[in-house]
């Protein structure tokens, strides 16, 4: 007998029903708004506001929606997404999920690069976050969009490229003509006179002129920072806070000896925006005697000329213009040992005699070109210039104390705060965090008639602005201190482990502590300390 089968039977098993509090989600979408203007214009920042004001009104209007903010861009290129700041902090909002949409005028205000543009609506469709491109009527949220977001995209970024290479033709032919651009803002000394053409500011130039002298006599870049500042001279801004690159670029710059070198930079392509360095690639045009210089040719020839005998002594190079040739830095004394006549660095040399091999050291310039750039430097002998180094350190590291208080000191002197910075980072974070939160209790208040807020709104945007500006500046300036930095601690670390005597040679201990030995004479040496401390010693026979 079979068994039978029991009859097939289909079962419905109902929906769900949602949640008020998953309604309320679905209905309340949290929404962001992107705006950029592209230049720095008038008639762009009117857009920008404009752009502001209308998304801020449309989706403070709709009832399901809640505004999270407006991110804006101001006067920055569309081609790359990195140098927007706004636009980065948008995205790390997004994947910390605390927005839902985006709105966005078009594709072009959103990138003009087709990998970026297309990258991130990926991302943010993989987070169930849509980006809402109103003139083109695009939602991203939907896969078969890509393929017109891809579209405008392309057409976005070939027009950007188009663009960017007419610019690029016409700047090469206004170079080939020898028109020439002064950046005033930045161009200490000079202002654009009544026809056009650049006139000496007498109280800036002086300031200049004071640059250029300090540095012929004989004071570095770095110590020179610290009399202008000291001192409360301004720079080409109006204000007391020197760097270090701003000196350099105004010791390296043709124009204050009334010349003008074109196409020292050109931008490689549209995307990266990136300038660099022109060596080669590109040919230059110089003109001699555009404009009436602050400083005379022959002091500016023999500033670059000091300069360029500083960077040989500090590191040899094929290419450096005091004749040295590129050779190992298998010795201590090697990049640190310098002839006291012509600035250039000395190198080991192995004689052979009847009665053995004799080391000594002798100066690069006297052993390649003879008497003609140096005509009296000595030539030592190793084992008692190595002794006169190891004196010369034991007359200082038994009071290790008062060194190490020395080392701090010039460590303090290096990253101490510019006068006129006026606030600290940690200042700077706690007042954008306080206007972040008056901005939310705004949008609530300006519910009903955002307009009305509206001066508010930009005040309150200026102001973050303002001190995102002035946080970016304080840690650019602590990026390029942070090297000096490390210096003058290794050398205080140095210090604090060294014994306090020095009973023979080691290179590795002379490298930590010694910046520089000049040779003075046959008989005479001056050892100058990464502290600061500078000793003169005598080489004994």
């Amino acid at each position: 007998m079979t068994e039978s089968h029991p009859e097939k039977k289909i079962i419905v098993i109902p929906a769900k029903n949602e949640s008020p509090q998953e309604q309320a989600k679905k209905r309340n979408l949290r929404v962001a708004a992107y705006c950029r203007v592209s230049t720095g214009d008038e008639e762009q920042l009117t857009s920008y506001e404009n752009q502001k004001a209308f998304y801020t009104e449309k989706i403070m209007k709709n009832p399901e929606w809640t505004m999270v903010d407006i991110f804006v861009d101001e006067g920055i290129t569309g081609t790359s997404t990195c140098r927007r700041k706004d636009f980065l902090r948008m995205i790390r909002q997004c994947r910390q999920g605390k927005i839902d949409m985006i709105l966005a005028k078009s594709v072009s205000r959103f990138a003009r690069n087709t990998l970026d543009t297309i990258s991130y609506t990926r991302e943010l469709r993989s987070l169930g976050i849509a980006v809402i491109f109103e003139e083109q009527n695009i939602n991203s949220i939907y896969p078969e969009s890509e393929f017109l977001i891809a579209l405008h995209a392309a057409f976005a970024q070939s027009e950007s490229e188009s663009i960017s290479a007419n610019v690029r033709w016409g700047k090469r032919q206004s170079i080939k003509d020898g028109k020439v651009t002064f950046q005033y803002k930045t161009l200490l000394g000079y202002e654009k006179g009544p026809d056009g053409n650049p006139v000496i500011i007498p109280e800036e130039a002086e300031t200049v002129r004071q640059i250029f002298e300090w540095y012929l006599a004989g004071k570095s870049v770095r110590d020179i920072r610290l009399a202008q500042v000291a001192g409360g001279f301004r720079n080409a801004v109006g204000n007391t806070d020197w760097t270090t690159s701003n000196l350099r670029s105004i010791l390296t710059n043709e124009k204050y000896c009334g010349d003008a070198l074109l196409q020292k930079t050109f931008v490689k392509d549209c995307i990266s925006k990136k300038s660099i360095p022109n060596t080669g690639q590109l040919p230059m045009y110089l003109i001699e005697n555009h404009h009436e210089g602050i400083v005379s040719r022959e002091k500016y020839d023999a500033v670059q000329a000091e300069m360029a005998r500083r960077k040989a002594a500090k590191s040899p190079s094929k290419r450096a213009s005091t004749g040295l040739s590129a050779y190992t830095s298998r010795y201590a004394l090697s990049d640190r040992l310098v002839c006291g006549e012509c600035g250039t660095l000395y190198r080991r040399c192995t004689w052979t005699r009847p009665d053995g091999k004799r080391v000594v050291w002798r100066c690069v310039s006297r052993l390649d070109y003879g008497k003609k750039y140096c005509h009296s430097s000595p030539t030592l002998d190793e084992a008692p210039l190595q002794q006169a180094i190891i004196a010369a350190l034991n007359t200082v590291l038994p009071d290790l104390d008062g060194r190490i208080r020395q080392i701090t000191e010039a460590l303090e002197a290096e990253v101490i705060p510019f006068p006129g910075s006026g606030m600290s980072l940690g200042d700077i974070d706690r007042r954008l965090a306080e206007l972040e939160a008056q901005f939310q209790k705004l949008l609530e208040k300006a519910a009903d008639d955002p307009i009305a807020y509206g001066d508010q709104f930009k005040e309150i945007l200026d102001e973050q602005t303002a001190l995102k500006e002035l946080r970016a500046t304080i840690l650019a300036e602590n990026e390029e201190h942070a090297e000096a930095d490390r210096r003058i601690r290794d050398a205080a670390g140095m210090l604090e482990n060294a014994v306090p005597h020095i009973a023979e040679w080691d290179e590795s201990a002379i490298r930590q502590l010694v910046a520089q030995v000049k040779v003075l004479s046959k008989n005479e040496i001056s050892v100058t300390l990464k502290s600061g401390i500078e000793i003169r010693q005598s080489i004994s026979d």
